[in-house]
């Protein structure tokens, strides 16, 4: 899609959509905003209050939508009904919100955690096969296969994000985040590469700033026209957290909790 139009963003009162909200505004573009808490918008925004959850309130939302940014969900590990109802469900009513509206393209905020528990390798694929570490973690595994399958069964371009870690930066992640963080400026310029690269069809990608440390794979998003600008190792010596990485993408605070309770 072209840099004009208008962009659902779903959860756009969270971390990630805080962060990438002002990042994704652009001259002619209006940024409708869906979330469960109450938004302020400003100019170029619309504001919807609601959850991806509710197939009316997301019909509502997919109304004269050019492309939706599905970040809306839980962001942590969570009891199964909880993470089935929100996340796997609510991904099901957004696409298929999106389906019936005819919005051409969806892009989704997917997790390093869909394949929590393949082991760290150097230049590891953007579309390893899924071995989730979590419930959680099975959620953006689930939610990359409802990808692949509203683009292959409806022609609905979806982009699936392996989000690392996207904070301001990497301090407060330790030395693992060292090589997961997404800067928030770099998440903008992958966002807009996922929105405007023409039909990609179905695509998983890694979502990582291009870190010295980095052990993900960048090629796939950069076929999307990413171009990272920002290094995690800028902030190495503000990290005072020893603890290692550990040997699985997903880190230990992930693979090491107890299903269903928040790390």
């Amino acid at each position: 899609m072209s840099a004009t139009g208008r962009v659902l963003l779903t959860g756009a009162a969270g971390n990630l959509g805080t962060l990438l909200r002002p990042r994704l505004r652009r001259e002619g573009r209006t940024l409708r905003l869906l979330d469960v808490a109450a938004l302020d918008p400003g100019p170029g925004e619309e504001a919807l209050q609601g959850s991806v959850t509710d197939a009316e309130v997301m019909a509502r939302a997919c109304e004269d939508v050019d492309a939706v940014v599905h970040l809306g969900g839980l962001s942590r590990e969570a009891p199964w009904t909880d993470i089935l109802e929100v996340n796997i469900d609510g991904t099901h009513t957004v696409l298929e919100a999106a389906r019936l509206a005819g919005v051409p393209r969806v892009v989704l905020a997917s997790s390093n955690h869909a394949v929590g528990f393949r082991t760290l390798e150097p230049e590891l694929p953007a579309d390893s096969s899924c071995r989730p570490d979590t419930y959680y973690g099975v959620s953006k595994a689930a939610m990359e296969a409802l990808g692949s399958l509203y683009h292959s069964r409806f022609g609905m371009d979806v982009v699936a994000i392996r989000i690392g870690s996207c904070f301001p930066t990497p301090v407060e992640l330790g030395i693992r985040g060292l090589s997961t963080w997404l800067s928030p400026d770099d998440g903008g310029r992958l966002v807009e590469a996922c929105l405007s690269a023409p039909s990609p069809g179905f695509r998983v990608v890694w979502g990582v700033s291009d870190n010295t440390r980095r052990v993900y794979s960048l090629a796939e998003a950069e076929a999307l026209g990413y171009r990272s600008q920002d290094d995690a190792e800028v902030y190495a010596d503000q990290i005072e957290d020893p603890t290692p990485p550990g040997e699985y993408v997903g880190g230990p605070a992930f693979t090491q909790c107890e299903l269903g309770r928040p790390n």
